[in-house]
Order: structure tokens, then C-alpha cells, then sequence
């Protein structure tokens, strides 16, 4: 779950500030590292580090960001290592300069990495899958044997990267003297969308993970780049599309409407507040259907991410909706911290309950979705503590039973609190009196029904299907070997590491 945006300017502006913005609007799509990459007659000007956007930027550093293209990147690590040396955009020199950031999870990184080392006969500086990507890319686009490129020649490369690379991926990149492409894995698990702003001076082009980001520029949303699609857009401002997929399949990754995308945003032309505006109803019709004297004061949404879902149950219960807990905002995601002791931790430091709200009341509790359980179980006892009778707690997802494996960090099944177990066993681990989750089906006509031209979702962490078709269980058990919290615990603390290149400027 990382964030990218791209941006080529026709009107002359230089690019570094309206990427920063863009950065900012997509912060919730990682906050470990950001960067930017940005080009001016042939040559690139980089800035990237750990942190979040505001961090990492100085007015020193947007200073030395020349330019009227560039890209931009926020991300949180699946794959690797949280390093400052992977934070992204990724660059190699040949052919031509390259400069790309990624957005997903190759399920055959280490599979192609020998390739590249033994085939390709290019290095790798990293154990990012992201810099796998890039460097088939340039290896394909040198494939083309030419000195000065045009646009047919990045199609091609982009074809044979589809077929070299298995798994969900969004990437935008750079090629000095040229311009920007971006490109969406076959069955479009990962979200791109391109934009247009019209000046007096000229058009603006951009290219970005949600159209939220699009929104806060002024930019006019054209399309979503479809599964396979690729765009090309030349510093001269001229842009094209092309299918560059042998076999797409339509399934994008449902869990981005669950929890990872912000409600304002418009995703394969479906709106992410509608649906889960629907996910509360049909989770109202459950309880109201295999619950019918249920005895429920007042539902509470576990904010931010299950506040839209968390009204429109009560509205359908037609009972009272409160805000039990204020959140401090300047805590990250829990669910994605690295360890146990840092997410319990944090939950702590994130939500205040208001005891007035909980007293002598039956509660329930809406959340997005349950992975660890970690931020459930102790909310529910928050709820305890601060007088409620009785705590109910609704799931505006399904259980999550199974690694995701394109690009969200929850591969372990063993830290997955449903894995294995049955509602009534997670009810009693997080020590809620009831458990209500969402089902599979109604998620999807929830989702599915924005866009019925979509014929699949990928739903693989509730239901252990795989879009790509290709993860076995020794996949899921190299995974789990190597990316539970006990493995990233023994890796090394960012910025510690001796090998890697890093910026001039800090």
C-alpha cells in the first residue's frame, strides 16, 4: 500500500511543489518513507528518506528539485527491509536514466531477481521488489536497440515486463530526456488514475494512485488505467494509451475499498463513500436479519477509516449513533506497525475514550475490518473500562483468514486473528460479548455495484483465492518465515545499514 503521483507540466511550471501536495494528499498510503524525483534537460534531482512527507522535504531540498516533470513516492514496506536506501523512486543509468516508483507486491521478485543477475546482467542494490521491477523495465526498454525512443518503444518494453513479472503492481517512472509512463499490473490489484488540467500556458498531465490527489491539484480526471494499460506522456505534452497485457482480467483488490483508500476517492469509477455506505446496510440487514431482538443501545464507529459504514448501520438499526473515542491524528496506521508491543502501544496513544458515552450502555463497535486483533481486543476493553454493559463489536469486512500478498503487509497467517478460528473463538479473543462480520457476497454486491463492468474483486485475504493464480503454500509459508513480526524484528534499524546509495543532500 504505497502512493505515487506523477506529473508532467505543458504549462512550464516547475513540478516539485504540486508533487509535494499530491504526496501529502496520499500520505495515508504510507507513511515510512517519500520521495521525489524530478528531471531538467536530461538530468534528475532526488530527494528521499524514512519519514513522512513533511518530514523528509525542507525548503532546502524542494529548492534543488529543477524541473517541470517528476515523480513522487510514499511508502510503507512489504517487501525488504523499512531501510532509508529503499525508499523510492528507485534510479538506474542505463539506458538512458530511469526513474521509477511502485505501488504493489511482485509474487516472483525472487524468481526474476536471478534472472536479472544471471540473464540481464544488471545489479541489484537492494532486496526491493520495487527495484526489481525497474530494472526489468530498463532492461526491456534497452532491448529496443534504439538511441532516441518514442512512445512505441516504451509499449513494447512495458509488454515484455508483463510477461517477465507475476503479482500486483502500479508503477509511474521517468526516462531522461523524455518523459513519464506508468503502467498497471494485468489484473489491475493495484489503482492508477491520469488526469488533465487545462492553462492558459498549456496542459497539465498527472498521473496518480487516487483521484483524490488529482482533486486537491485541480486536475480533471480522465480515466483509470485499465488492467495491463499503460500511458506514455512526453515532456512535449503529448500523451497515449495502450493495452499492453496479453490476457487482463479485471480484479481489482476489494480490501483498497474496506480500509485503504480515502472515502472522497473514485476508484474504477466507484465511489469509495458509497460503498461503504452500502457495507453499513448490509450489515445492518445481517443483525436485523439473524439478530432481530438484538439489544443495542448505540453504535460507535472505531474512527476514521469505519465512521461512513458505522452511520449507516445505525441509521438502518434505527438506533443512536455516537463518537465514543476521539482520535489523535498523528499516529499512524496500527495495523501496519512493525511489531506487537509498538501496536498495542500505539492504540493506546490513538483513541481516548468519552466515558460519558459508554456508561450503563449495550455498545456496538464498528470497525473497517479485524486483522490482528490487537487494536480490537483492546478497544473493546477501552469500552469496558469506561462503564459500558455490554460491548458488541461489527466487522464492515469479513474475517480475514489469509495473507494479502500484492502490496498490504499482512502476510502472516499465524498473526492473523481469524486464521484458524471461528467467529465465536475471535469474539473471545478480542472479549467481545458478540461478533458480527460482514459476508463475503454482500461486500462485494456492496463494492460491485458502483461498476458492474467489473466481473471480479480480488478477495484473496477473505477467501484464500488469488487473482494471479500462482501463490502456493510454499509461497505463504516463505512469507510467513520471513516477514512475521519476529523476522522484521531481527532486521536492522533504519538508516543503520552500510551498503546502499544515498542522498547528497540530508
Amino acid at each position: 500500500m504505497c502512493g505515487i503521483v506523477g506529473i508532467v507540466s505543458g504549462s512550464g511550471q516547475y513540478v516539485n511543489q504540486e508533487i509535494y501536495d499530491s504526496l501529502t494528499i496520499l500520505q495515508h498510503r504510507g507513511q515510512d518513507a517519500a520521495g521525489i524525483v524530478t528531471t531538467e534537460n536530461g538530468r534528475f534531482y532526488q530527494r528521499k528518506d524514512n519519514g513522512m512527507v513533511k518530514d523528509v522535504f525542507r525548503t532546502r531540498h524542494m529548492r534543488d528539485l529543477h524541473g517541470t516533470t517528476g515523480i513522487g513516492h510514499v511508502r510503507y514496506p512489504t517487501a525488504g527491509s523499512s531501510s532509508s536506501a529503499e525508499a523510492q523512486p528507485f534510479y538506474v543509468n542505463s539506458p538512458y536514466g530511469i526513474a521509477m516508483g511502485h505501488n504493489g507486491n511482485l509474487t516472483n521478485a525472487e524468481e526474476v531477481a536471478e534472472d536479472i543477475y544471471k540473464d540481464d546482467l544488471r545489479h541489484l542494490n537492494t532486496n526491493s521488489d520495487s527495484e526489481v521491477l525497474l530494472n526489468v523495465f530498463a532492461h526491456e526498454l534497452m532491448e529496443q536497440k534504439k538511441l532516441f525512443i518514442d512512445q512505441e518503444d516504451v509499449f513494447n518494453a512495458i509488454r515484455h515486463v508483463h510477461r517477465r513479472v507475476r503479482g500486483g503492481y502500479a508503477a509511474i517512472g521517468l526516462i531522461a530526456n523524455f518523459g513519464m509512463v506508468s503502467f498497471r499490473d494485468p489484473h489491475g490489484l493495484r489503482p492508477v488514475v491520469v488526469g488533465k488540467r487545462v492553462t492558459e500556458k498549456g496542459t497539465d498531465y498527472m498521473v496518480a494512485s487516487e483521484s483524490v490527489a488529482l482533486d486537491g491539484l485541480g486536475f480533471e480526471l480522465i480515466k483509470d488505467l485499465a488492467p495491463g494499460e499503460a500511458v506514455v506522456i512526453t515532456e512535449q505534452g503529448d500523451i497515449a494509451f495502450q493495452q499492453c497485457a496479453e490476457n487482463p482480467k479485471y480484479s481489482p483488490c476489494i480490501f483498497e475499498y474496506v480500509y485503504l483508500a480515502r472515502p472522497d476517492s473514485m476508484m474504477d469509477d466507484i465511489s469509495v463513500y458509497k460503498s461503504r455506505l452500502r457495507m453499513g446496510e448490509k450489515l445492518a440487514e445481517k443483525i436485523l436479519r439473524e439478530w432481530p431482538d438484538n439489544d443495542i443501545d448505540v453504535v460507535m464507529p472505531i474512527p476514521d477509516t469505519s465512521r461512513t459504514s458505522a452511520i449507516q448501520l445505525a441509521s438502518k438499526l434505527d438506533v443512536p449513533y455516537r463518537e465514543g473515542f476521539i482520535k489523535n491524528r498523528y499516529i499512524g496506521r496500527t495495523f501496519i506497525m512493525p511489531g506487537q508491543n509498538q501496536r498495542k502501544k500505539s492504540v493506546r496513544q490513538k483513541l481516548n475514550p468519552i466515558d460519558l458515552e459508554f456508561e450503563g450502555k449495550n455498545v456496538v463497535l464498528v470497525d473497517d475490518s479485524i486483522v490482528r486483533g490487537t487494536t480490537s481486543g483492546q478497544i473493546v476493553q477501552m469500552a469496558r473500562d469506561s462503564g459500558a454493559k455490554k460491548v458488541y463489536f461489527a466487522s464492515a469486512a469479513p474475517a480475514v483468514r489469509y495473507p494479502y500478498v500484492y502490496g498490504i503487509d499482512m502476510p502472516s497467517p499465524s498473526e492473523l486473528v481469524a486464521s484458524g478460528r471461528t467467529t465465536e473463538e475471535v469474539a473471545e479473543v478480542i472479549g467481545c460479548d458478540k461478533l458480527i462480520y460482514q459476508d463475503l457476497d454482500d461486500l462485494i454486491e456492496a463494492v460491485g455495484v458502483g461498476n458492474e463492468a467489473i466481473p471480479n474483486f480480488d478477495t484473496s485475504c477473505f477467501s484464500g483465492v488469488y487473482a494471479t493464480g500462482d501463490i502456493t503454500e510454499e509461497y505463504l509459508a516463505s512469507l510467513d518465515a520471513n516477514r512475521n513480526d519476529e523476522a522484521k524484528a531481527a532486521q536492522p534499524a533504519p538508516g543503520k545499514e552500510t551498503v546502499g546509495l544515498h542522498n547528497a543532500a540530508n
